[in-house]
């Protein structure tokens, strides 16, 4: 409600917004800690006055004077301004001394997604769609080996949890590639999980540094090849010229932020970096570029992306100086082959579409291309429109299958490593879901949200809780370049929990490839372990169908 107390369109309620504060006037002692922590200053300390009839009676019980007594009091107050609406994020909560204060769900339908789109700007946020559960889910392990393979002990028997990265010729082509070319395509052996692109700037300096630190231990004292990758916008200049830079993929995408970075630092790295990944789309917004909103670019984003501070920086959503993948492996690709001498394996991303068997196609052809990610409609937690992230994209698990069964059609399963992306654990299930779509096809899986809620506390949902990663004012500071607010995440931390999460994820997985009798390979393409009680998507998925 507006200042004057006037009555307007836009004018809302407490209980017309998704999520409703409730306070308790008993238990609060006005510390002021809820008001400070809140990161879209959705309430506010108040005054609020209140009128008490006094009653005098007289003799025969009769009213013989009346007064009005007023009270003063100060309180919490919830503001009802769409622009500073309650994500429920319940850091109030959190750093409340008392329990005096707490974010509750509508009981009724959100009138404020009808109020989002004030100034004629639809609404974006971050954070996937909310959708809960998917076919992934629904996928059982139904092949158990008891004589012909023997099943394994999961907790005894040791196994090599490895897959490939690169393109991976046959041994009499390698020797022609060798004989014309001088030299072989680079393969990388690593663990088939990996942590997806999410840049520095999206992500907070502390956040990303205890990615990286997590990362750096799994292979060094736990001997688990983990890779990430940088995200668009490049990477520090101190990574770029360190020993940890093995264990990172690098990517370019269409806006070629940070890539001066980049390429200066070349005759200074001490290591090749793992691979270099060429994005050409997201799950979460296929057909848009990515975006930076304007509030993460501070200076040091600006310095290393070189941009200036302050603005917003969209890359357009294909690269500008390529027409088609058949010129994207002709210019692209084998220029980053060249800058690194031929050493490091170069691949694509895309978005999960139906014209992702065109792009297979072409990159089949072509022994540069080291493989292709395919990212579904359920990743992302960039900056998007509400109707790319929910009307907009493919599911993962039929995309990858497709790939996979079109490689197999023409012989090629063995050669080209497929990575699968979006929506992977977004119910909590990460090694089954990896598990499923590895037998799809897929040679590992990339994973986003699901790090940032295991690792440092995300508090976003599918249900449409927080999800304000775009504007830079994350509660638990992982996506927020404001000091007060990421200060607030320990990056040591975030790296132990990075650990705990891959070693988590390292048993589930081994106890569903034991039964399979699976020790040295990954079980990529073994759909008939595979089945669900979904007819359609069984057919779809050419798996079995059991009830």
């Amino acid at each position: 409600m507006s200042s004057d107390r006037s009555l307007t369109p836009s004018s809302l309620s407490v209980k017309d917004l998704l999520w409703q504060i409730d306070w308790d006037i008993a238990k609060c002692t006005l510390c002021g800690s809820c008001t400070a922590v809140c990161p879209v200053s959705a309430v506010e300390l108040g005054v609020f006055r209140k009128r008490n009839i006094r009653v005098s009676m007289g003799l025969g019980s009769e009213i013989e004077k009346a007064s009005n007594e007023y009270k003063i009091y100060y309180g919490i107050r919830q503001k009802t301004d769409p622009a500073y609406a309650c994500v429920g994020c319940a850091m109030c909560s959190l750093v409340c001394p008392n329990g005096a204060i707490a974010p509750y769900r509508s009981d009724e339908a959100d009138k404020l997604r009808y109020h989002i789109d004030r100034g004629g700007q639809p609404r974006s946020r971050g954070g996937r769609r909310n959708v809960p559960g998917g076919i992934l889910d629904q996928i059982k392990f139904i092949r158990i080996s008891m004589l012909t393979d023997p099943a394994l002990d999961a907790g005894r028997h040791e196994f090599e949890l490895r897959t490939l990265l690169g393109r991976v010729l046959p041994p009499e082509d390698n020797l022609k590639f060798l004989r014309e070319n001088g030299w072989i395509p680079p393969v990388r052996e690593i663990y088939p999980l990996i942590i997806g692109g999410m840049s520095f700037g999206a992500l907070s300096p502390n956040m990303w540094e205890g990615l990286q630190m997590g990362v750096a231990y799994l292979n060094e004292e736990l001997g688990l090849a983990v890779r990430i990758s940088t995200g668009e916008g490049g990477c520090p200049p101190r990574l770029l010229r360190s020993r940890f830079l093995k264990y990172v993929i690098l990517q370019i995408a269409s806006g070629y932020f940070g890539w001066d970075e980049i390429i200066h630092a070349l005759p200074e790295m001490k290591e090749d970096p793992c691979a270099i990944e060429i994005k050409y789309g997201q799950g979460a917004k296929p057909g848009d570029g990515g975006l930076l909103m304007w509030h993460k670019v501070n200076k040091l984003i600006a310095a290393i992306r070189g941009v200036p501070a302050g603005v917003s920086l969209p890359s357009p959503p294909t690269h500008q100086t390529q027409y088609s993948i058949e010129e994207s492996v002709a210019k692209m690709i084998q220029s980053m082959y060249m800058a690194w001498g031929f050493r490091v394996p170069v691949y694509p991303k895309i978005s999960g579409t139906s014209t992702a068997l065109a792009v297979l196609n072409n990159l089949t052809r072509n022994p540069y291309a080291g493989g292709l990610a395919v990212d579904g409609e359920d990743g992302g937690t960039g900056a998007a429109y509400n109707v790319s992230m929910n009307h907009m994209g493919y599911p993962i698990a039929s995309n990858i299958r497709d790939c996979y069964l079109n490689l197999v059609r023409i012989g090629k399963q063995n050669e080209i490593p497929l990575f699968a992306a979006g929506g992977v654990g977004k119910s909590g299930n990460l090694a089954a879901n990896a598990a499923a779509l590895i037998m799809l096809g897929a040679s590992g899986v990339q994973i986003g949200k699901y790090i940032m809620q295991a690792a440092a506390g995300c508090v976003g949902s599918e249900s449409d809780r927080c999800n304000i990663c775009n504007i830079g004012r994350c509660p638990k500071g992982i996506t927020s370049q404001d000091p007060r607010l990421y200060r607030r995440l320990d990056a040591e931390q975030v790296a132990q929990r990075v650990v705990d999460v891959f070693l988590s994820f390292d048993t589930e997985l081994k106890k569903i490839v034991a039964p399979l009798g699976r020790s040295t390979a990954l079980p990529i393409g073994m759909s008939d372990a595979l089945g669900i009680g979904d007819y359609d998507a069984a057919q779809r998925l050419d798996i079995k169908y059991v009830v």
